[in-house]
């Protein structure tokens, strides 16, 4: 595992940047369309871009659009235009209810060209550094023979300007061959005096307030565990490490967000304490969910071989899980990287929360064939009960964090983006909080009450198991409540 973290930490090392001050270079990219960044707008908003050495081998449509939206879903228009250039459309066929503005290069009259699409974009404040606006062109400035620039400063000055916008790249020649070029663009993007688009201005606040929760859960869970101290296992302190490992991934991203904020870029030591906190996280509670579905200590003190498997496998699967999160969380909208490394996180984290279900299935497998041996059917029905809810949860757990929040984020308006991560992190807090509630060291669990026989089964056929000196009472088993892994 140190050769990961090390693996980790270097690649924070190399990727931690500019995060609302960005830099972009594109060297010899043949790409037709590129997504530059997306940032939300309020009243007092500006977008300042920046393009220079601009180079190009086929004189035919580059140019740059920003299209505003009122949520981050896609739109159908731009969804069509895979196979044609948005730059080269029929204004008269495009949507009424589309709002652009298209800055297409003039390299033969020196200008860049502009149009406005949408009654809302109209009264949008344009302006340039170098030279007086024109009403419908900028000027394009050859710095160096054959290389150009050129900038231009959006403004938002009313309430309707107010919108998600995406700023993008087009080379329309790629639609027909490959056409290669050079390009800086440097853009700087804030809300006022905060950095932070419209959508994440609350997230600072939002993670603080989660992380002092996490850490209220964390004092609670030590209270419960020193008045129960007869019937805690290993893995109750496990499920403590992984609270404080919450608060404190949630307190270094709200004070890495804070200085976004403020200075329009990560600093790189709260970026780094915060991934290094988030891997260890999400280690922990995989490793949790696993070993209670096992039944590890509760009903059962070591894992089967099929345990020990499942471990071989979400162990790698969580750390290259965590690898592609903070990849294409700190790689720039633009980079090719950034949708090949979120899709790999997309598809291994569900891989994950798939196979973490298998230790479950099994324990309610094992508990159905239990609970049908006389003397212990009663106990081993309410286990099967409890593991049969905790399936369930687990479930309803997955479905709600990685698919209704996505369908909440690309659906409600872009000010209320923030409500991705309420959403999420609520659901986790519940979580944790029903997982701490049916799993407590208390004698009253019936999660941990003690078979009505003394009789012992093979672990692989029944997992009701406990120490053979272990007393109904739980008074002198101090020292055999807990054993090391197999």
């Amino acid at each position: 595992m140190s050769v990961y973290r090390v693996a980790v930490v270097f690649c924070l090392l190399m990727l931690i940047g500019e995060c609302r001050i960005h830099k972009l270079t594109f060297e010899g990219d043949t790409r037709r369309q590129i997504g530059l960044t997306t940032f939300g707008l309020l009243k007092g908003g500006r977008i300042n871009v920046n393009v220079t050495r601009f180079q190009y081998q086929n004189d035919v449509g580059f140019g740059i659009s920003l299209d505003k939206a009122k949520s981050e879903g896609v739109s159908a228009y731009m969804e069509n235009h895979n196979e044609k250039c948005a730059l080269k459309d029929d204004l008269s066929k495009v949507p009424e209810s589309y709002s652009t503005i298209r800055f297409i290069m003039d390299f033969h009259r020196g200008r860049v060209n502009f149009t406005r699409l949408g009654d809302d974009l109209h009264t949008l404040s344009l302006a340039t550094s170098k030279v007086q606006i024109g009403n419908d062109s900028l000027p394009l400035l050859e710095e160096a023979p054959k290389k150009y620039s050129f900038d231009f400063q959006v403004s938002v000055d009313h309430d309707d300007e107010e919108g998600l916008y995406n700023l993008f790249f087009h080379n329309c020649y790629g639609y027909e061959s490959v056409s290669a070029f050079n390009l800086t663009v440097h853009i700087e993007e804030k809300n006022g005096e905060n950095y932070l688009s419209a959508g994440e201005m609350p997230l600072p606040y939002l993670y603080g307030t989660f992380s002092a929760l996490s850490f209220c859960l964390a004092m609670v869970w030590i209270v419960v565990l020193r008045r129960h101290r007869e019937s805690v296992f290993k893995i109750h302190y496990l499920m403590l490490g992984l609270l404080f490992a919450k608060t404190l991934s949630m307190m270094f991203h709200a004070v890495n967000y804070h200085f976004i904020a403020l200075e329009g870029k990560h600093e790189a030591a709260w970026a780094i304490l915060y991934y290094i906190t988030h891997l260890l996280r999400g280690i922990l509670l995989f490793i949790a969910i696993v070993l209670i579905g096992a039944g590890w200590n509760f009903i059962k003190h070591v894992l089967s071989t099929r345990d020990k498997k499942i471990f071989a496998i979400i162990l790698p699967l969580q750390v290259l899980a965590n690898v592609a999160s903070i990849i294409f969380e700190e790689s720039e909208e633009s980079d090719p990287r950034y949708t090949t490394w979120k899709e790999i996180f997309v598809l291994v984290d569900l891989i994950c929360y798939g196979v973490i279900l298998f230790p479950v299935v099994w324990s309610i497998r094992h508990l159905q064939q239990a609970s049908k041996v006389d003397g212990k059917a009663a106990t081993n029905l309410e286990k099967l009960r409890l593991f049969r809810l905790f399936y369930v949860v687990i479930v309803c757990f997955i479905y709600f964090t990685r698919i209704i929040v996505y369908l909440l984020k690309i659906t409600v308006p872009f000010k209320y983006s923030w409500m991705e991560e309420f959403f999420r992190e609520t659901a986790t807090l519940f979580f944790f909080i029903y997982v701490g509630y049916s799993f407590r060291p208390a004698s009253d669990n019936p999660y941990l009450r003690l078979p009505l026989s003394d009789d012992e089964a093979d672990m692989d056929d029944v997992v009701v198991t406990f120490p053979q000196n272990e007393t109904t009472t739980r008074l002198h088993r101090s020292k055999e409540n807990s054993h090391d892994l197999d």
